[in-house]
């Protein structure tokens, strides 16, 4: 109910009870880059607060020696694609000339006498079989060729194996988004699993919670709540601790056994806090008995110090401070009073600096 010159008339509205939890704002995507391999530090993409596309390169390690390696590796494939090829020749004159049948040697007749006499002989008699010799011979042609293919197999593993040490070499961006820490510096020398940098995504940001578990019942994913930052947005407009409303994202599926509390993420709206930040989301609680409470609107409430007060219309229409606590604040602008107000009485919507009152002393007296 609110008059058209500026008065308020305190209202009493029934509203489900909230708790204030306190969490951080955390980036929705963050990594930790490490070294896969031992090496020096040849090159950094940036510094803190840089941002990079997804697949940029932001660390890499000296690999000169990796490449020399993989040079001999190309070397060695060569020369057993050479050996491979002779192993093919080699089967093929088997094939079509085959030793077992060719003459050890010689000239003119004697060498005929062996190819026409001889060898037939040798034959018939049993002392020789040149189809076993050529079956055999052609055998061990085949095995060269398998042994030249496994070997070119082998060594094509051994150059894919160091290709992957040459990508692990290099540390590139997972997705858009900023260096958060560097952890090293161009010539220092590091080792596997150390790390190299933070690298996440600040475009989207949440706010991570640690709920008690007697709050959880209240939550369900999409759900829209409000959270109080403590600081002002970055395009300049102050939250007024009117807070923003923030989605629930995720709510893990078990409590700590230690602190009984689950872990919640919120989403925020973009540009309206920074990582690490802190973040208080007010949660339901539907444990609680509802309570009622006169609400007010923000624009009304006046600090004396750091006491909270209220200009009061009294009946003869001055205005009086009268001091009051005031509870959570609520989605419609508005701000629960705790004491120091009734339902029914009127205050200024709007009070500016020139208004003048009575004191009033009753501060928790008015209720």
């Amino acid at each position: 109910v609110q008059a058209a010159d500026g008065v308020y008339v305190v209202k009493q509205a029934e509203g489900l009870p909230t708790v204030s939890v306190g969490g951080t704002v955390i980036p929705y995507k963050e990594v930790t880059l490490a070294a896969q391999l031992p090496g020096r530090v040849k090159f950094i993409a940036g510094i803190e607060g840089d941002a990079f596309d997804k697949g940029a390169t932001l660390v890499a390690l000296d690999d000169n020696e990796l490449r020399a390696k993989r040079e001999a590796l190309i070397a060695q494939i060569a020369t057993a694609d050479a050996k491979l090829r002779n192993a093919g020749v080699q089967y093929t004159r088997e094939l079509y000339a085959p030793r077992s049948r060719s003459s050890p040697g010689g000239m003119g007749i004697p060498n005929l006498f062996d190819q026409f006499f001889t060898r037939p002989m040798e034959d018939f008699v049993g002392d020789r079989d040149q189809g076993a010799e050529l079956s055999a011979d052609l055998y061990a042609s085949g095995t060269q060729i398998q042994e030249a293919r496994n070997a070119i197999m082998a060594l094509q593993a051994d150059l894919r194996g160091l290709d992957s040490k040459l990508r692990d070499a290099r540390s590139v961006a997972p997705f858009d988004g900023v260096i958060v820490t560097k952890f090293v510096e161009v010539g220092d020398t590091v080792q596997p699993g150390q790390p190299l940098l933070n690298y996440a995504d600040v475009e989207y940001l949440q706010v991570e919670v640690d709920i008690p578990a007697r709050l959880r019942p209240g939550l369900r994913e999409g759900a829209m709540l409000r959270a109080e930052l403590d600081v002002p947005t970055r395009g300049g407009t102050d939250t007024d601790g009117t807070g923003v409303p923030v989605r629930v994202a995720q709510i893990f599926p078990m409590a700590d056994p230690q602190r009984h509390t689950v872990k919640v993420k919120f989403d925020l709206p973009q540009g309206v806090s920074e990582p690490g930040m802190y973040a208080k989301v007010l949660v339901p609680d539907f444990n609680a008995p509802a309570r009622v409470n006169p609400v007010v609107p923000r624009s009304a409430i006046r600090f004396n110090g750091s006491l909270p007060g209220v200009y009061v219309i009294d009946e003869q229409g001055n205005p009086e401070l009268r001091l009051i606590r005031v509870g959570e604040p609520r989605p419609d602008g508005k701000v629960t009073v705790l004491s120091g107000l009734r339902p029914g009485e009127r205050i200024l919507e709007n009070p500016g600096a020139g208004v003048t009152s009575n004191w009033s002393r009753g501060g928790d007296g008015g209720r």
